[in-house]
């Protein structure tokens, strides 16, 4: 197989959207890219749109190479044997490699009145229903933010910011994935907000009701809206299709992010997990891993055996409302140490990674658009043939 090999990447996040554009560099691979909506999602800035100073909305006009077919529709089942996807509506598309790139969104919670009451803040369509039952109620009513993980910080922080009274419920400890020196200057920041923060024992949430949430120790906090932040998903399309997953319906795949069923099968983003190796779901992990998709599936295409992939990170970046961040540094394994940043300078440092962040997709949509060439996942060479 040589041409006309087609891919089709489910997922237009940032994992798909990288092996999106990296695949449709090499000449005789045609690339779909299936996503349930025209335009990508900035996940990283929902809790800015919550509040108003960013949409979260980027065009694939700009972040889709042009030789990246956009086809605007969610997959329904894939079928191995037959190397095909059914979308809703009936439509195939038949491919020789895929891409699993669906991501995740925010956990149905098991907990009584929860989903009938409380919003959720981790996609598009979360978000700005968020946006619309706060505009609908009066700045001087209570909020309560569920969750204190980086997504759960970051919204009770920005709407503080613009004056809300918020309630900040850990169930646990805040920031959980912080060092505890760099749980410090969060909690600092949000106590100058005038977030009120409940953590430790006896604060996970037992029921939502229309007007307040109640505590496992009994206590009752009121709220006009509650926010849910605790917990993410992925789509049950992997499973629904027969394929291993995990216990959370995560595509099971070897150190070369391959499905450990089919080896036409490729994840990437939080959609996937590699045995014995689970990566913290984040965008600065969805990158790395969509590339490493592009590679694996680029060496096989040329007859290669694909390497394991190899993450590194950097740390964790978060706003605080628009004016400080904590930026918490980490080894290359993800694992983190007592170095941070924080103040204005981190806020600095986030805003940085954010846009840094869509400038990859940028670059690799323009590299993309430009006349395809011969690409094996190693890298580039000189004198490789068109």
């Amino acid at each position: 197989m040589s041409e006309n090999i087609q891919v089709v990447v489910l997922g237009g996040g940032y994992g798909g959207v990288k092996a999106a554009n990296r695949l449709a560099r090499r000449a005789g691979l045609s690339v779909t890219l299936v996503n349930p909506r025209p335009d990508f999602v900035e996940r990283i800035r929902l809790h800015q749109l919550v509040t108003g100073s960013d949409d979260a909305v980027e065009s694939f006009g700009e972040l889709l190479g042009r030789n990246v077919r956009l086809v605007v529709g969610t997959a329904t089942l894939i079928e191995p044997v037959e190397r095909r996807v059914t979308l809703a509506g009936g439509d195939t598309l038949a491919y020789d490699y895929l891409v699993y790139a669906v991501g995740s969104g925010a956990s149905a919670p098991d907990v009584p009145g929860a989903a009938e009451f409380a919003h959720m803040v981790a996609d598009l369509d979360g978000a700005r229903r968020l946006r619309e039952a706060l505009a609908d109620t009066p700045s001087t009513a209570p909020v309560t933010v569920v969750g204190a993980g980086l997504t759960g910080v970051e919204t009770a922080a920005e709407l503080a910011e613009t004056g809300r009274l918020v309630t900040l419920v850990c169930g646990g400890v805040l920031g959980p994935s912080l060092h505890a020196r760099g749980r410090r200057p969060v909690a600092r920041r949000l106590a100058a907000l005038g977030v009120r923060v409940l953590e430790g024992p006896g604060t996970r949430v037992t029921e939502v009701t229309r007007d307040a949430v109640r505590l496992e120790d009994g206590r009752d906090v009121a709220g006009a809206v509650t926010v849910w932040t605790a917990g993410f998903r992925v789509p049950g399309l992997a499973a629904y299709s027969g394929l291993t997953t995990d216990a959370h319906g995560r595509l099971v795949t070897d150190p070369t992010l391959t499905s450990v069923d089919d080896d036409r099968i490729v994840a990437a983003g939080d959609a996937g997990v590699i045995t014995g190796r689970p990566v913290r779901m984040s965008c600065q992990a969805a990158v790395q891993l969509g590339t490493g998709a592009a590679g694996t599936i680029l060496r096989r295409i040329a007859g290669k055996s694909p390497s394991p992939v190899r993450l590194l990170f950097a740390g964790q970046c978060l706003s605080l409302g628009r004016e400080e961040g904590v930026t918490q540094f980490s080894y290359l394994d993800d694992r983190v140490n007592a170095l941070h940043l924080s103040g204005r300078p981190a806020a600095g440092v986030k805003e940085i990674a954010c846009r840094s962040t869509l400038r990859q997709l940028v670059s690799g949509a323009r590299k993309a658009s430009s006349r395809p060439v011969r690409d094996d996942g190693l890298g580039p060479r000189r004198n490789v043939p068109a």
